[in-house]
């Protein structure tokens, strides 16, 4: 069951799709039974029933649901859900913001829909328009270039420094040995014990090992607390590599917190492809680029000291510390934790490392716009491969999060990226010229506008016909003309881009190695994903099948395809370019 009502003391309990589960805490409101009735609404619109997929979420759903709850009681309603009237929600809605308003009609739909209990009237005006208008948020920022290197270098500095003392701290454990009762413990003895027990040894037996003077225990004190942060990650420790991990990689902020030991596959000895949950849509992977595999490693290595001393729920999880605050405010004893629920961690990471953004003021990390810096560098380093960074966006979307312009220089790139790329699509819906060995002939009198676009004059079309500009797929007009690379330099474009490409003359000589690549493109197909073929070879495969070799007679296709061998041997490859 996916959330249910607890009812003393009042409660929602959410089991997400990740496997994660959180409780809403009700009770303590000044109307305990709207509240009640509130969360039968709120249970039922966890998921797969409602919107509610994640923690975050049902912690918004939560507090507006109490929002409610406390505003109508100060207004003085004692009611339930059933005696709500459209006029009391309306006065509420009114001062109220899109955002919870949205909220607190869905607590309201959850609950009709699983009582019917509601007014008629308040059921009618749930399927209306909201009162509030939505307000179009502004995209992340991106951090500028001297932020990005001043919070990677500080995160970095925390990860080195935390390693290195974490090695210091194994070897003076490989040197100690049980405490002697003394009291008088090295950090070589402290290191072996906590090793052996954990963070947190058993503390009344270990107090009993320790009597002495105030100053002796303190003294020992300090030097665990100081042995213990050098053996386990502290908190802080775990929020810079999680930092530095995001930043290395680019994945969406809940995907890195609920990230376990489950998610990370390795295909390699040097490379990982994690699967995540992302809040809005679902299970995803991701190929990890080589900095966060290294980091990768040397955070699962520092951590295994720690996660043997975890619970089965923490020890799953890829992101544990010990908790510098032994006891919950339940009263309970927590020595090891998971990532931290809010930002404190994180403004303690600055304030330890004096981390400044470039106005001076003290360093905002916000999660979110390390995803946008990351993709706003990953764009300006060229082409990602990809339409989308995000199948869930619209091109335009990420345009407007992730690309869009900041300065003039900036805009007159895009401008010309996009006058190139406007060009370079004209040029492609060129249709092909095939020609025939009579036709080749006659070229210049049959063809004068192929002639003209090409600018061939009557030595070029010569050299064209006879074979002295032939490339492997077709005879080029122009190699340096810099359609495909830089002008003046040799085209070094691979060999099926030719079909494509305005300058290629294809002619009967050409046919075998048409034939090849069609073959190559047959082979690739059985090899790769629908999807996969379709984005890196399928214009290339259409514009071959459909429009070249058609043109061709069937005489010079059967004479070519005596020559041609159903494998790679006569194509111009790289290795990874092969089939099997």
């Amino acid at each position: 069951m996916p959330a249910y009502v607890m009812d003393e003391p009042l409660a929602v309990h959410f089991v997400f799709p990740n496997g994660g589960e959180w409780t809403a805490a009700l009770d303590g409101l000044p109307n305990p039974g709207l509240a009640r009735d509130l969360a039968k609404g709120l249970a039922a619109n966890a998921h797969p029933e409602g919107g509610i997929g994640a923690k975050n979420t049902a912690k918004a759903y939560g507090v507006a649901l109490r929002q409610l709850v406390s505003a109508l009681a100060e207004a003085g309603f004692t009611g339930n859900a059933p005696d709500l009237t459209r006029a009391t929600l309306v006065r509420y809605w009114m001062a109220s913001t899109y955002t919870r308003e949205r909220e607190t009609r869905m607590l309201l739909k959850g609950f009709d829909a699983v009582t019917g209990a509601l007014r008629p009237e308040v059921r009618t005006y749930l399927t209306g328009n909201q009162i509030q208008a939505y307000r179009s948020t502004s995209p992340y920022k991106a951090y500028t270039d001297g932020e990005w290197e001043r919070l990677e270098t500080s995160c970095r500095v925390v990860v080195d420094d935390s390693w290195a003392r974490h090695r210091r701290a194994l070897e003076l454990a490989s040197q100690g040995g049980e405490p002697s009762g003394s009291a008088h413990h090295s950090p070589q003895d402290i290191a072996w014990l906590l090793l052996r027990d954990g963070p947190f040894p058993d503390r009344p037996v270990y107090r009993a090992q320790t009597q002495g003077t105030k100053s002796t225990q303190w003294e020992l004190r300090r030097a665990v607390r100081q042995v213990r942060s050098d053996l386990f990650p502290h908190p802080i420790v775990q929020v810079a590599y999680s930092v530095l991990f995001g930043m290395y990689c680019g994945v969406v902020p809940d995907g890195i917190d609920d990230l376990g030991l489950d998610g990370l596959g390795w295909t390699g000895d040097t490379s990982i492809v994690i699967t995540y949950i992302k809040g809005r849509t679902a299970r995803e992977s991701s190929n990890l680029p080589s900095r966060a595999v290294r980091l990768l490693e040397r955070w699962l290595e520092y951590s295994a000291p720690l996660r043997s001393f975890a619970d089965d729920k923490l020890r799953g999880q890829l992101w544990i510390s010990y908790s510098p605050k032994w006891f919950t405010t339940g009263g309970g004893f927590s020595p090891i934790v998971g990532p931290p629920s809010d930002t404190d961690r994180h403004r303690d990471l600055v304030k330890q490392v004096g981390l400044v953004d470039d106005t001076g003021k003290p360093f905002v990390i916000h999660r979110g716009r390390i995803r946008a810096t990351y993709h706003e560098r990953l764009a300006r380093r060229g082409w990602t491969g990809r339409a989308t960074i995000d199948p869930n966006h619209t091109a335009r979307t990420e345009g407007d999060h992730y690309v869009t312009p900041t300065s003039p220089a900036q805009l007159d790139a895009v401008e010309s990226i996009i006058e190139d790329g406007q060009a370079d699509v004209l040029r492609k819906a060129l249709p092909p010229v095939v020609l025939s060995a009579e036709q080749a002939a006659r070229f210049a009198k049959d063809f004068p506008d192929d002639v003209k676009r090409l600018e061939l004059d009557a030595v070029a079309i010569a050299e064209l016909v006879g074979g002295e500009r032939d490339v492997f797929t077709a005879a080029c007009a122009d190699q340096l003309a810099g359609v495909q690379g830089p002008a003046g330099q040799p085209c070094p474009a691979r060999p099926w881009v030719c079909l494509l490409c305005p300058l290629s003359v294809f002619l009967p000589r050409h046919a075998a190695n048409l034939l090849r690549l069609n073959a190559f493109f047959s082979r690739q197909f059985r090899q790769m994903s629908t999807e996969s073929f379709v984005r890196v070879f399928g214009p290339y495969a259409d514009r071959l099948a459909t429009e070249i070799l058609p043109k061709l007679s069937e005489e010079t296709k059967e004479k070519a395809a005596r020559e041609v061998a159903d494998d790679d041997t006569d194509l111009p490859l790289r290795p990874e370019e092969g089939t099997l």
